[in-house]
């Protein structure tokens, strides 16, 4: 699947002349943690979250600052968070270096992205950078939670373990000469060396996910020694 397969679109959006109390506004309306923010022709221009309106005058939950604490980081970014919680545009507070993705994303490189740069949602652009859609950690969630069983004939026995251990030998953590299996009826047995407890679950989970297998038995021992 790709990012346009599972994105939010349109999208709901303010322009950089945005106030903060509007954009509060619209996250508690909507339910969203995040605004995406664009310019006259829709190019993505910045992006606002719940995080950015946290450390607010009107709320009272500006960041304290004790005197040993304004020695250690500096006039600089005391000054920032003034901005970041007396601003009363959009512009001002804004995060304008925006990680975005294309709609032909995979949405396993969604997933990377998330999590690299720590963030809850990616933008989708198109090449101009128009802004076509979102995708949040949410809409990850989703496509799991509605993924459906492929249909295919049962497959023989000696299918099933031809194509696990071809998935096993295309896996550089997996020790496929230290291991075999048997399958009768879809019932998969696993024999041999497992050299970690974590490599011994991969085995196994790799064993369930081939269509067709409707149970595993898991008869690996662990061992680091390298057995023939």
């Amino acid at each position: 699947m790709q990012a346009r397969d599972v994105m939010v679109s349109p999208v709901i959006t303010v322009d950089s002349n945005a106030t903060v109390q509007r954009v509060a506004s619209l996250l508690l309306q909507h339910r969203i943690s995040a605004v995406p923010v664009v310019g006259k022709d829709s190019e993505l221009v910045g992006i606002v979250t719940e995080g950015d309106l946290m450390h607010r005058t009107e709320a009272g939950t500006e960041r304290p600052y004790s005197w040993w604490l304004r020695l250690l980081v500096g006039d600089a970014q005391m000054a920032s968070d003034y901005v970041k919680s007396h601003a009363v545009k959009i512009a001002d507070i804004m995060t304008r270096k925006v990680v975005t993705a294309a709609p032909e994303t995979p949405l396993h490189e969604i997933a990377m992205l998330l999590e690299k740069h720590g963030i809850k949602r990616v933008p989708i652009v198109d090449e101009a950078g128009h802004l076509l859609g979102i995708v949040s950690r949410a809409n990850l969630l989703q496509a799991v939670a509605s993924a459906r069983p492929k249909l295919e004939i049962s497959p023989t026995d000696s299918a099933i373990r031809k194509k696990l251990l071809g998935e096993l030998r295309e896996q550089p953590w997996a020790h496929t000469f230290n291991l075999t299996a048997t399958v009768q009826n879809g019932v998969v047995d696993l024999w041999g060396y497992a050299q970690s407890a974590a490599e011994r679950a991969a085995i196994r989970i790799a064993a369930e996910a081939i269509p067709g297998v409707v149970a595993v038995n898991d008869h690996l021992l662990e061992t680091p020694i390298m057995a023939y």
